[in-house]
């Protein structure tokens, strides 16, 4: 957070305000920097040897997920301390005695659970003295690592939630609960994987620490360079094409990197000031780099810290979250390129100069030769892979090992006939584009690091860690060797230096790498605080009771509430911290009133609901880090910045309300490739449409009507069911006694809806309806017993006899005793798709109005080709 008065943006540093927020900002004397850095480095190579098979096949180094959370968050709070000054005052060029000795027993305390984990086992809820001597100071040292990382906020949330476990014998009878004594909350809290050390830090330590990694070496490697020239040369020449080539660029970015602010700081530097040259206001220019900077955190492969939490929350694989992020995504930064052409449209701006012109037949012709080349390359080797994989077994992955390091080698001989990349001055005199052709083919090789990345994770179906470890170790190979080979290959010699070079870029990786998950580190181990207590007080149960009596059961004022809280804490709090925190305490609460009122909202649309919001913690004013950011480089003040990068934002901040009611946008439920194409199609379209409503401009100035109008068709585009739902019913409902019968003829993947009523432990009446997830055919029981449900059928009435602790069924909230009422099949019904027609016809309408009117001349700005 920014611990000072506002600061004229004029004045910031923004190099100095990212590494503030991203990295520490103290820039000690050389041989404590040299300490630092190999800390850094000892954290990058530790996580690289858990990620990797060699600790199982040596059998050293074995760690088990408590030691390695216990290692993991002993470097974070010992480089918090070293990184990180205690105040804006506090000295940056030298690190002080209490500093040394914060780092120090922090370090040892995180640490604790690692050199004395053999003791701890043999007395578990037994603490010693010592033990919670260590547990109280732990929790000190990290609320102060947190308070100079994260700020203020974050260490109030954690101290509030820490009051309330000690003070609830004293609290309002609603939220009292029976307290719980200091050697309790200590050992709960630090000596357990209940609290800090819980699912959380462990999936800091196991996934997010190696995308991080990842993205920062690739980073290092030319990649963010490559992607923001490449950006430029295809879309700068187009009308306000700067602001177009920092939305694409910045998603281009934000495919490795899952930093809001390093996303700003990376390509605003370059595109903000192009931007205001070809007349964006400043204000505008910030708030385009930061919308398209935050919708990283959301593009698949590398996404936010917050997605790979929700592997563990939700139970699902990575590669699962990633297919359900994905077409928001896409369609956000569609919409953000659109909202940019609006803007350019209504002030009237032009593009770049080109140093080449082309037809437009020629750019056309050359643009359908690389996607098709493209295509036929990915099935080639698509199809060639799996056909030496039959053919050679255990073998193929040394013949595989030799393609990729061919194709390396293939794709760098064929940048090294092209001039080399270099960021060009931005505020230079005479600015052009780079040419397109060249600057593509220069880089190619850095996109083979991300698809060996997306082949791991969706092909070799690999866990997220060893995906990112093996593309990790890709990166490391082209960061040492490339530069010694692109110097052989253009003839300029010069190895040593070039190797040498090469090194020393794989060594600043490395530990850019480590000093960006400091923040994480620390965030993820105090949301931990906020996790213990609400399974040692059981407040999400309260919460439940709360949110139903303040949203009277409707709904939509309970998504309304969920956001409202979201956007609260995301003024003070990272956008990890804030993920944690809400969908910890809402995410159940959403599912269970869902499924109350006949809504079966699937968890993972809940938790990215949680999660979008979460990200406007990087925009939102007052303290939206990513907006001061963008302010410091173009000059413009950061509240204006945050307000009209908000507004930009509308467009993410719109969807998560309609994935819920329309999980068709996560890809849920999807029949075929035609059905795939036309959800693809209607919600791109809907996403735009509402883009110009939301600017108030489409072919020209749009009318009051015309933006309702608009409005209307964006809704029935998204949700087109809510309309044929009142014409058809959407559900038939079949008696509790088929259910066995209709589980073993449904087809794989497919979801049952049924109805369940009881009185669950707590001596609760419960009737709502679950979504059972099927998998694979087989038996019936078969099927129900691997989401670990057992059923029992009497007469007309099927009970569930057993829950497994642990499962799928419990975590659908189904309980032993319930008894299943009914089942409710999809009707037979014609396609709600028939809802596009009228839609699309509303907005013929509004085109024929405004074409009427812009023929007219009544329109006071020209409009898009």
């Amino acid at each position: 957070m920014l611990r000072k008065n506002k600061p004229d943006p004029a004045e910031i540093d923004v190099a100095q305000l990212a590494a503030d927020t991203d990295t520490g900002g103290r820039n000690p004397g050389p041989i404590v920097a040299k300490l630092i850095l190999a800390v850094t480095l000892a954290w990058s190579l530790f996580q690289l040897w858990i990620a990797s098979p060699l600790p199982f096949a040596l059998g050293v180094g074995v760690f088990n997920d408590t030691q390695s959370r216990a290692v993991h968050l002993g470097f974070a709070v010992f480089l918090a301390f070293m990184a990180y000054p205690a105040f804006t005052r506090s000295p940056r060029h030298q690190v002080p005695i209490t500093d040394w000795v914060f780092a120090i027993v922090g370090a040892f305390c995180a640490t604790y659970l690692f050199f004395f984990y053999r003791e701890l086992a043999t007395r578990p809820g037994q603490p010693t003295d010592v033990d919670l001597a260590v547990a109280i100071v732990g929790i000190a040292m990290l609320l102060e690592a947190t308070r100079r990382a994260l700020g203020l906020p974050m260490v109030i949330v954690a101290l509030v939630f820490l009051a309330y476990t000690f003070a609830g014998p004293y609290m309002p009878d609603l939220i009292a609960h029976k307290g719980a004594s200091l050697a309790r909350a200590m050992s709960h809290f630090w000596l357990t994987t209940e609290g800090v050390f819980g699912v959380a830090l462990g999936v800091s330590s196991g996934f997010i620490f190696l995308f991080v990694l990842f993205g920062s070496l690739l980073d290092k490697a030319g990649a963010g360079n490559y992607f923001i020239k490449s950006a430029f040369a295809l879309l700068g020449h187009m009308r306000g094409g700067p602001a177009k080539a920092a939305v694409v660029s910045s998603a281009a970015t934000g495919i490795i990197s899952g930093s809001s602010i390093a996303n700003v700081v990376t390509t605003g530097t370059f595109t903000i000031p192009l931007m205001k040259r070809v007349g964006y206001r400043g204000d505008q220019a910030g708030a385009v780099e930061v919308s398209s900077s935050v919708n990283g955190q959301i593009m698949p492969p590398v996404m936010g810290a917050a997605a790979f939490l929700m592997v563990e929350y939700v139970g699902i694989p990575y590669t699962e979250v990633m297919k359900h992020a994905f077409l928001p995504a896409v369609i956000s930064y569609i919409a953000l390129v659109y909202i940019v052409h609006l803007e350019a449209l209504k002030a009237g701006l032009q593009g770049l100069p080109r140093r080449t012109t082309s037809t437009f037949g020629q750019r056309l012709l050359a643009f359908g030769l690389t996607v098709s080349g493209f295509v036929v390359l990915a099935g080639a080797v698509y199809w060639g892979i799996g056909w030496l994989k039959a053919a050679l077994g255990n073998a193929a992955i040394f013949v595989i090992g030799v393609g990729v390091f061919a194709a390396y080698l293939g794709l760098l001989w064929i940048g090294t006939r092209e001039p080399e990349l270099t960021l060009d001055d931005p505020n230079a005199p005479v600015f052009e584009l780079p040419e397109t052709g060249p600057t593509l083919r220069s880089g190619l090789h850095y996109l083979l690091a991300v698809v060996v990345l997306i082949w791991c994770l969706m092909v070799e179906q690999m866990s997220p860690a060893l995906s990112a470890f093996w593309a990790t170790m890709f990166i490391v190979f082209v960061i040492v060797t490339q530069r010694p080979l692109i110097a052989w290959m253009r003839g300029r010699g010069g190895l040593g230096g070039a190797f040498a070079l090469g090194l020393k870029e794989l060594v600043a990786g490395l530990e850019a790498g480590a000093r960006n998950m400091i923040g994480i580190g620390v965030a993820t181990a105090a949301a931990g605080i906020i996790v213990g207590t609400v399974s040692l007080t059981g407040i999400g149960l309260v919460m439940t009771e709360i949110i139903e009596i303040l949203s009277g059961g409707n709904l939509m004022l309970m998504l309304v509430l969920v956001a409202v809280i979201s956007l609260i804490l995301g003024m003070g709090l990272p956008t990890t911290a804030n993920y944690i925190v809400v969908s910890t305490l809402m995410a159940p609460v959403v599912v269970e009133l869902g499924a109350q009122s006949g809504l079966l909202v699937p968890l993972i649309a809940v938790h990215l609901f949680v999660f979008y919001f979460g990200l406007m913690a990087d925009v939102t004013p007052p303290v939206g880090l990513a907006s001061f950011a963008a302010a410091a480089i173009s000059r413009a003040d950061p509240i204006k910045t945050g307000v009209t990068a908000f507004f930009y934002s509308m467009r993410t901040a719109i969807l998560p309300f309609l994935f819920i009611f329309n999980t068709q946008l996560l890809l849920i439920g999807i029949t075929g490739p035609l059905h795939l194409a036309l959800t693809v199609a209607s919600a791109v379209v809907a996403m735009l449409v509402f883009a110009a409503a939301t600017q108030g401009y489409f072919l020209v100035k749009s009318r009051w009507w015309e933006t309702a109008a608009l409005l209307l068709v964006t809704f029935t585009l998204f949700r087109p069911g809510y309309w044929w739902d009142m014409v058809y019913p959407p559900y038939e409902e079949r008696p509790a006694s088929e259910l066995m019968t209709l589980i073993e003829a449904a087809p794989a993947g497919e979801r049952k809806r049924v109805w369940v009523e009881g009185v669950n432990l707590d001596g609760k009446e419960i009737r709502k309806g679950v979504l059972l997830p099927l998998g694979d055919p087989g038996p019936a029981r078969e099927r129900l017993r691997r989401i670990g449900l057992t059923v029992m059928t009497l007469g007309d009435e099927v009970q569930i006899a057993a829950v497994q602790f642990g499962s799928t069924a419990e975590k659908l909230g189904l309980e032993q005793g319930f008894r299943i009422t009914q089942i409710e099949m999809p009707a037979d019904r014609p396609p709600k798709e028939w809802m596009y027609l009228p839609a699309l016809l509303l907005l013929g309408v509004v085109v024929a109005a405004q074409r009427a009117r812009l023929k007219r001349g009544s329109a006071s700005h020209p409009a898009a080709a």
